[in-house]
């Protein structure tokens, strides 16, 4: 039983919103399916760190959760920016219920053992969050951060982070969320958001002050999962 994330589908099976007019997207679902299928069982656990699907109500996800549906492995779904389907836990719980999606699952303010790990985290928020109704939205990601770890920890697995947004971004700090991942002793971290070569050189990745941060957007990594464990 592997652990896997990626981040960043941005499917659109139910919608006219096409990536392939970015460059290096073309036949992106095509690639993405190979490449899950050339590493992911049916054992395996992949966490899809935000920015699932385009579709912008919750019953407009079905093409999109079909899709993943379709591939190996159990699925845990993070809140990205562009989610804008994601509604309360419990009526995403019934939908996926109710469609017989039984391989996604919801990560929110919430915790999951996988194997010798536990897995938690939030979307996060922007490093320059400065307006009232931005530091609004950043304390309440801390909040659930929080909540999050405490869980993970709670059943004596390593609590493994995903974040929609980097922590750390060029020489700019999420302060609020940095503070929570050290003072929680958090030593691995994955993220998704951004995209593209010249945005992902500031990307930070390897170790920044004890954390392993890892870039997992779908087209930084090769739409490839990347293996946790």
């Amino acid at each position: 039983m592997a652990l896997f994330t990626i981040a960043d589908l941005h499917l659109s099976f139910g919608c006219d919103k096409p990536m392939d007019v970015f460059p290096g997207w073309k036949d992106y679902t095509a690639r993405l399916e190979k490449n899950w299928r050339a590493v992911v069982s049916d054992q395996d656990t992949v966490v899809i760190a935000g920015d699932i699907s385009w579709a912008m109500k919750l019953e407009e996800t079905e093409a999109d959760f079909s899709f993943l549906e379709s591939l190996p492995g159990k699925k845990w779904l993070l809140k990205g920016n562009h989610d804008y389907w994601w509604t309360t836990r419990k009526k995403m719980e019934a939908y996926l219920k109710e469609k017989g999606f039984s391989s996604l699952g919801i990560l929110f303010n919430s915790a999951e053992a996988v194997g010798d790990v536990s897995i938690c985290g939030t979307r996060g928020w922007f490093y320059d969050a400065e307006s009232d109704a931005d530091k609004k939205v950043l304390n309440r990601e801390v909040g659930r951060l929080n909540t999050s770890i405490a869980l993970a920890k709670a059943t004596g697995k390593e609590p493994v982070v995903f974040l929609h947004y980097p922590p750390v971004y060029g020489e700019a700090e999420c302060q609020e969320i940095l503070q929570v991942l050290l003072e929680q002793d958090i030593k691995q971290c994955y993220y998704g958001h951004i995209h593209g070569g010249f945005a992902a050189k500031k990307a930070v990745t390897g170790y920044y002050k004890g954390i392993d941060l890892h870039l997992i957007s779908c087209d930084f990594t090769g739409f490839m999962p990347i293996l946790i464990r």
